[in-house]
């Protein structure tokens, strides 16, 4: 692993619809190989492409009034908080819950960390810029996961595209992490890996669940993706569901 990325436990079929793509203009896989072991750059411009960058604000509205309904009163019980947002990739849905937390009254009090394994995609979320058709998705979800506020609030428009308010990111940590190679880096209250994990095999996925265990706090919470589950995974007996439907957990075990 010449640049520490491990592709070998992701799906096969997602890898190799990846690589087609990539290969559509007749080149060998070889010669990109080759390519990307002499040059680091022509390596991160690949990368994107063998990453999943498919997201948008406020994704799945169900999940985030679920969020609102039967986790953020849980949450507000700490004096301190700490979220992670783990493969967050352009940040569409990062911004989804700095707004939600705002508008509960519960991001003053919260340290938000957003990672990705791409350090174009976290480029992006840190700027928070995207186009009109993304805000377009934003005001339709956002209304639907139970925003209280007028969606215009959040963004500013010109040029063509849109900007999310900069003091939406005052209290987030943007950082390189790669679920598949690195370790916990501090404990969590509440983490967010979302449609990620459909894209790693069977024993890959339970690696990355095992960490998100090792991760949260006491009765923390975990939520995923609508085709994710726990429930085949080695961590299935130390959480109890919230919400079946939505995927979202809390650990079992005594709070202090």
């Amino acid at each position: 692993m010449k640049y520490g990325y491990d592709f070998r436990q992701y799906s096969e079929a997602s890898l190799n619809r990846r690589l087609t793509s990539i290969l559509g203009d007749k080149r060998s896989l070889l010669g990109v190989l080759d390519e990307i072991l002499s040059d680091s750059t022509k390596f991160q411009k690949l990368l994107p492409r063998l990453t999943v960058n498919t997201t948008e604000p406020f994704r799945d509205p169900r999940f985030y009034r679920s969020i609102r309904e039967h986790v953020v009163p849980v949450l507000k019980t700490y004096p301190l908080l700490n979220v992670w947002s783990a493969g967050c990739s352009t940040g569409e849905e990062l911004y989804s819950l700095l707004i939600l937390f705002k508008e509960e009254g519960l991001f003053d009090r919260t340290t938000f960390f957003a990672t990705d394994i791409s350090p174009e995609a976290l480029s992006k979320a840190k700027l928070g810029i995207y186009s009109h058709e993304v805000v377009q998705q934003f005001t339709r979800n956002y209304t639907e996961a139970g925003g209280t506020r007028a969606p215009s609030e959040y963004y500013t428009a010109e040029y063509g595209s849109v900007c999310f308010d900069s003091r939406l990111r005052e209290n987030v940590v943007f950082s390189d992490h790669n679920l598949v190679v690195d370790d916990v880096f501090t404990e969590m209250n509440l983490i967010l890996c979302r449609n990620v994990l459909i894209y790693f095999n069977r024993n890959l996925q339970n690696k990355v669940l095992e960490l998100f265990d090792r991760s949260l706090a006491a009765k923390g919470f975990l939520g995923l993706g609508s085709r994710e589950s726990i429930r085949f995974s080695s961590i299935y007996n130390k959480f109890e569901d919230v919400d079946k439907a939505q995927r979202i957990y809390r650990k079992l075990g005594s709070s202090q």
